[in-house]
């Protein structure tokens, strides 16, 4: 009987670390606004839900409010907070959201800014410091959309990891400004600048994991498959530290 006991409690700790294991990844991806009609941030913001669900790792909510980040207790539920927009037409984030910010990254928690996400805020010098290098209008740029090759720089980091260097039509951003020590994962020669420029980047920020994604300046260009893999592994890495098989 006490072997018996032993064997179900050990079958019930097994379920608990398994349905554990299987709960999905918060994400709070944040939208609403950008550069019209260059970037269209209803398409965009709707591919890369699309490629989290494909996943099946995450449960994504979209806010088109960015002044949810007003709240720290509506933020602190997510694991993972991804900016998918540039306030071109919004106002700028009040000095509360500013600070909920920062500290929920600060406290363990992933940020991930894609394309021209890292514009936003201007006047917040810190926020490029999140960001790890910023997009600054009037010196960040690039050149004609068009299909580049892209370089895996590290192959052997989780997000990285059995990638091949890869082609894909986007625009490949260039003089992004900042810096900070990050960790490059991915990048490509630019004609623009004449210099390699980082594409896919990470660092720490506090105890938290900041995934910087600079691909995806529309539906297409954020389903091309070696960029979704770079996405998906990227949010879960920002959110949890690690990537699953």
């Amino acid at each position: 009987m006490k072997h018996l006991s032993l064997i179900l409690l050990a079958c019930s700790a097994s379920f608990v670390m398994t349905a554990a294991a299987a709960e999905p990844i918060q994400v709070l991806l944040i939208t609403g606004d950008d550069v019209a009609p260059a970037h269209n941030w209803r398409e965009c913001s709707a591919a890369m839900r699309d490629v989290l669900d494909e996943a099946g790792k995450f449960n994504v909510v979209v806010s088109e409010d960015p002044m949810i980040l007003d709240s720290a207790a509506a933020i602190s539920r997510y694991d993972v907070i991804v900016l998918a927009m540039f306030n071109k037409s919004l106002p700028t984030l009040s000095d509360q959201a500013k600070q909920n910010l920062l500290d929920y990254v600060k406290s363990g928690k992933g940020f991930v800014p894609t394309h021209l996400s890292s514009a936003s805020f201007g006047e917040w010098d810190e926020f490029g410091v999140l960001c790890g290098r910023k997009w600054v209008m009037g010196t960040s740029g690039h050149g004609p959309r068009s299909v580049f090759k892209s370089t895996i720089a590290d192959k052997n980091h989780p997000i990285t990891k059995g990638l091949s260097d890869f082609e894909t039509d986007d625009e490949l951003y260039a003089k992004l400004q900042g810096d900070t020590d990050i960790h490059v994962l991915v990048e490509a020669a630019s004609d623009w600048s004449g210099k390699t420029e980082p594409l896919a980047f990470i660092l720490e920020y506090g105890k938290g994991r900041v995934y910087h994604h600079a691909y995806g300046h529309d539906g297409k260009a954020i389903k091309t498959v070696p960029v979704k893999t770079l996405f998906t592994r990227g949010v879960e890495w920002a959110a949890t530290g690690k990537v699953s098989e």
